[in-house]
């Protein structure tokens, strides 16, 4: 499960509003800041980059772009303390109950991928086959992922490429008439703006999407890995303290001692609150 993270939204708006704010301050012609906007440029770069895109990669994938964007704006609902949080218990009633009494517990959880592999432990299936299947789970997600970076990397390649063509376009319609010596100046402008185009749609949106969607893959990989570790763990019935502190390696250090210090106990000692 997933949430909708606001900050990159507001990042990539404010990125426009900067650059809006910008330009309308710097702009002294009539036509103040709308010189800047094109219809012809636009469909040049952005349109004419995506058929490139089409031409690059199977329709079917460019047709979950919607979502892959999406993807790219979200983040897990549960943090890896709570993971921690939530292995620690399972350790802690499999060590007292057994295996069988986690059934109904691991069927309330919201993880997919903890839920599956806790249930092969609940079903009695050799380690080496939970890791096995797991690990493939892992290489599948990233695999699929892979196609969600390509994308928008492509794009921020095709973008600056496209805005360059209707540049050169442009001036090749201005130089056809060089009698008008007053609109060289204007068709000049017009002509750099699909250049302009090109920079703006690959460095404020395309590159910031694609950077967004590697780390985000990274980070569910990672988590991947800490729940595969848990899992494991708990099969072959280690001490639920020695479960813990394995899992918090996959903890930030600041928060680890956040987490121990809620606990009262680092390490087996006890914290002293310092009076002010």
């Amino acid at each position: 499960m997933k949430r909708l993270n606001p900050i990159p939204m507001v990042a990539l708006t404010a990125s426009f509003a900067l650059m809006a704010v910008s330009v309308s301050m710097g702009v002294n012609t009539p036509g103040g800041a709308m010189i800047f906007v094109d219809p012809a440029s636009f469909v040049i770069t952005v349109l004419g980059s995506f058929c490139s895109l089409v031409t690059s990669f199977p329709f079917a994938i460019l047709l979950k772009t919607p979502r892959i964007i999406k993807s790219a704006f979200s983040e897990p609902i549960q943090s890896r303390k709570e993971i921690v949080d939530i292995f620690s218990g399972l350790s802690r009633k499999a060590r007292t109950e057994g295996l069988l009494a986690l059934e109904e517990e691991v069927q309330n959880l919201e993880d997919e991928f903890l839920v599956r592999g806790m249930q092969m432990v609940i079903d009695g299936v050799e380690p080496e086959n939970i890791r096995e299947i797991l690990e493939f789970e892992v290489y599948s997600l990233e695999k699929r992922h892979s196609y969600g970076h390509a994308i928008f990397a492509k794009w921020a390649e095709f973008a600056p490429a496209f805005g360059m063509i209707g540049t050169l376009i442009g001036l090749i319609l201005m130089l056809t008439d060089l009698t008008n010596a007053d609109g060289i100046g204007v068709g000049m402008a017009t002509a750099l703006i699909t250049t302009l185009y090109g920079s703006l749609f690959a460095n404020i949106i395309f590159l910031p999407i694609g950077n967004q969607l590697q780390v985000r893959t990274e980070e569910e990989v990672f988590t991947m890995e800490m729940i595969i570790e848990g899992v494991l763990s708990i099969q072959s019935g280690i001490n639920p303290r020695i479960v813990e502190e394995k899992l918090l390696t996959y903890v930030l250090p600041e928060d680890r001692f956040v987490e121990e210090y809620k606990k009262g106990d680092i390490y087996g000692q006890k914290t002293v609150s310092k009076k002010v």
